[in-house]
């Protein structure tokens, strides 16, 4: 009960820093679009795309440091959280420096052959790359301090930085917009990359002024055989985070290479929908992970399955309630949004939010075996199955295929992927294969059906797009989710459980 309380608490507080920050992200990109016009704007998603990947590597990484701290609090070894803050410290030293060199390597041939940008951008374009990367070191070696703040299951803290994140980057996009004495696009690079450096600085005096454990000591504090251990899982957590980050940032390039960066654009506003869609659920599971990892670390194994398997269904019908009223109205909700919508924006949108959608299903497996700490063979595995979409795509669109296949292939192979997640569950977790497609699988895939299905109805007796049909679809969407989740998607146990979180949440507001 004690865990159910703290869960609920922090979900609290991140879903009021939700509130505040989702809308205002949106209305921070429409404002960039409208400052930096089409052209500028899919530059900067495929040039700068980089930062964008770092964070979601930042994110992988996090969870990969965060797994050995929260082990080592659930076996309450303080001695031992010191020394993995320290191994952690110097690993993604030794990591920011590696990744600094890759891509500025990897910009020589960028911009030497493969990105197809218009020559009066191109040395714009390559200023704003190297701005970027510049920020990157800074990026990662912050991973350590969220590791800990997020093993500290301090969501307080998570939410102020998301906030003042945020905040900032609606001030820079206010400043670009109303700034016409120098180039918008290298202005919003260099301020971009400015945030990240104010971040790290935040996380560093925050960490080491609130925590025990956040004491740098590389040379006492490092454990031979804990080093030993953690980069080997570092490594391997390194290899799939960034094979899955590298193929998403390559579908900027592939889609770069054949379509312009008018596509890239659209790709950009659709990465946009797509993240701010999802934060509603993977706000829940940011306050779960720590509670699968100690779970495992005090033992017990059995908690730990049942908390993810319970998160992998609460997250999939939190995607549900905001995805359906999306996926019916999105061309009314873009031009209500966007002045100038770019071609091919609603459909990737579209095929962006079924792939987030069947993905959303297996994070927290893939929470519970990096809990378990055998992940070598399983993210061998994950990382042919994230570049080989790329591959696919590449050899369609030279066939002469539209853009929009490159994420229809994309959802083949999260299907594919989302297979060996669960074998390798039941593998090192001992989960029930058929209890998960059963119980797990079906339930989300028919609660997702029923309310899409029952969300439509609006359409057939009004046909033109209107805030007054989109209205009505988000209210019958409203109603059938709770009917629908509610007695279909929720067992009794499960029932008893919410209520008890919103008891929870309402004595946390008092």
């Amino acid at each position: 009960m004690e865990v159910a309380k703290r869960v609920a608490k922090n979900t609290g507080i991140l879903y009021v820093q939700m509130g505040i920050t989702v809308f205002m992200s949106l209305y921070t990109t429409r404002l960039v679009l409208a400052a930096l016009g089409v052209e500028d704007f899919g530059i900067y998603n495929v040039v700068a795309g980089a930062i964008s990947m770092l964070g979601f590597l930042n994110v992988a990484m996090t969870a990969a440091s965060q797994r050995f701290m929260s082990f080592a609090q659930g076996k309450a070894d303080v001695k031992k959280q010191k020394s993995i803050f320290n191994i952690s410290l110097f690993l993604h030293f030794i990591i920011g420096i590696l990744l600094v060199l890759i891509l500025e390597i990897a910009g020589y041939f960028l911009f030497n052959g493969i990105l197809k940008i218009d020559s009066e951008r191109i040395e714009v374009a390559k200023i704003v790359y190297h701005i970027m990367v510049a920020s990157t070191f800074f990026t990662i070696n912050g991973v350590p301090y969220d590791a800990v703040i997020n093993a500290r299951e301090n969501m307080l803290m998570v939410a102020i930085l998301r906030v003042i994140e945020v905040t900032l980057k609606l001030l820079i996009a206010l400043f670009i917009t109303y700034s016409t004495q120098f180039d918008k696009l290298i202005i919003y690079g260099f301020l971009m990359a400015f945030i990240y450096l104010i971040l790290y600085v935040i996380r560093l005096l925050y960490c080491h002024k609130k925590y025990d454990e956040v004491s740098i000591n590389i040379i006492e504090g490092i454990d031979k055989p804990l080093l030993k251990e953690m980069t080997s899982f570092a490594g391997y957590s390194f290899l799939g985070s960034s094979s899955s980050i590298i193929a998403n940032y390559g579908q900027a390039i592939v889609l770069n290479m054949f379509f312009g960066t008018v596509v890239n654009a659209a790709q950009g506003i659709a990465g946009q929908i797509n993240g701010q869609l999802s934060v509603f659920a993977n706000t829940m599971l940011k306050a779960l992970n720590p509670v699968i990892a100690k779970s495992e670390g005090a033992g017990d194994r059995k908690f730990m399955l049942k908390a993810s398997l319970v998160g992998s269904k609460l997250s999939f019908f939190l995607l549900v309630l905001f995805f359906v009223p999306m996926l019916i109205e999105m061309p009314y909700v873009f031009n209500l949004w966007i002045k100038e919508v770019p071609d091919y924006a609603i459909v990737f949108c579209r095929l962006a939010l079924i792939r987030t959608l069947v993905e959303q299903l297996f994070l927290t497996l893939i929470t519970a075996i990096s809990a378990v700490g055998k992940i070598k063979h399983f993210q061998i595995y994950s990382s042919i199955l994230n570049f080989a979409p790329i591959l696919f795509s590449y050899l369609l669109f030279l066939m002469g295929y539209p853009p929009y296949y490159l994420y229809i292939v994309f959802i083949i192979f999260a299907i594919i992927r989302g297979g060996v997640i669960v074998f390798y569950a039941n593998k090192y977790c001992e989960l029930p294969i058929t209890y998960f497609n059963k119980n797990i699988v079906m339930v989300c895939f028919n609660i997702f059906i029923i309310v899409f299905v029952l969300s439509t109805i609006p359409r057939y007796f009004i046909d033109e797009a209107s805030f007054f049909r989109l209205l009505w679809v988000t209210i019958i969407s409203f109603i059938s989710y709770i009917f629908v989740v509610w007695f279909i998607g929720l067992k009794s146990k499960e029932r008893e459980m919410l209520r008890n979180g919103i008891k929870n949440l309402k004595m946390f507001k008092r």
